[in-house]
């Protein structure tokens, strides 16, 4: 098995978000469940993405934690078809067709890569909004601004969290041990902060999912997407449109994420990637 690793959502090496991809040739099985969990763990980054090839332009995509198996990764998918487009077995300009258990979604090629995410959706669950202040702020004092916290998903579920400041999203130190109980008890990912400004970008963002075993991700393309339904649900942005969100900054690993909210609601994802390493896997 041929692997890479890939820095998504930039084009310069060290930034961004770093994902595994692994190429399992055309028509190759995917290995057993449990040898792609620890080949994810192997790797040590957030999300490592095996991809079947099906036929010239249609692939099954599987995404591994550390920990687990999860439906889909928005960064590792942008480092996939980077690399398919980088190794020329995909040209730029091609529409290609991704199977992933969160559905089947299409990825267009072009300067950057831009996915398709899953029909937006709000969760209608509460939130107890005063423990996951008090989990998310940790030892930090934060000011928090009269907006709704709320369960999105575009394909993954997570919390969305509006902050009032840069200063405050940078300085928290949320409890980890009590946001991988929270995020069980609800069923979702973890956190997404964001704080909105206009200052080039359509807000700052910080995601945490000490869950599936990421403490903390640099870049998050399901996330944003659903940032990005959250905004428009909530009369912030207008259809059709597009943002550009910054993340990975408490990290020193700057990402810009793009979306595109189109007029039937439907949201696209995508950024750059960048190859800085690559080998094969001995192991069966």
């Amino acid at each position: 098995m041929r692997y890479y690793v890939v820095d998504a959502f930039t084009s310069e090496a060290f930034g961004g978000n770093p994902a595994g991809v692994v190429l399992l040739g055309k028509n190759g099985a995917f290995p057993d469940d449990e040898l792609m969990r620890k080949v994810a763990a192997e790797l040590r980054y957030s999300e490592t993405a095996f991809v079947q090839q099906n036929g010239p332009t249609e692939f099954t995509v599987r995404y591994f934690t550390p920990a687990a198996e999860v439906d889909l990764c928005g960064h590792a998918t942008i480092a996939t078809f980077g690399v398919l487009r980088q190794e020329g077995i995909v040209p730029t300009g091609a529409v290609c067709m991704n199977h992933t258990l969160a559905g089947d979604l299409q990825v267009k090629i072009g300067p950057r890569v831009m996915m398709q995410m899953a029909p937006p959706r709000h969760v209608d669950q509460a939130v107890d909004v005063e423990r996951l202040h008090h989990i998310m702020a940790g030892a930090s004092q934060l000011q928090w601004p009269e907006l709704p916290v709320e369960i999105i998903s575009t394909g993954l579920p997570d919390i969305i969290m509006p902050m009032s400041t840069v200063e405050d999203l940078n300085a928290m130190q949320p409890d980890m041990a009590a946001l991988a109980q929270l995020s069980s008890e609800l069923n979702v990912v973890g956190v997404h902060a964001v704080v909105l400004t206009d200052d080039g970008f359509t807000g700052h963002v910080r995601n945490f999912g000490p869950l599936y075993g990421v403490p903390e991700e640099s870049a998050t393309g399901t996330a944003n997407a659903a940032l990005t339904h959250y905004l428009h649900r909530n009369g912030l942005i207008t259809a059709p449109c597009e943002c550009r969100f910054l993340q990975g900054e408490a990290m020193n690993r700057p990402s810009v994420v793009a979306t595109t909210l189109r007029d039937d609601g439907n949201i696209w994802v995508g950024g750059d990637s960048r190859i800085i390493a690559r080998g094969d896997l001995l192991v069966s």
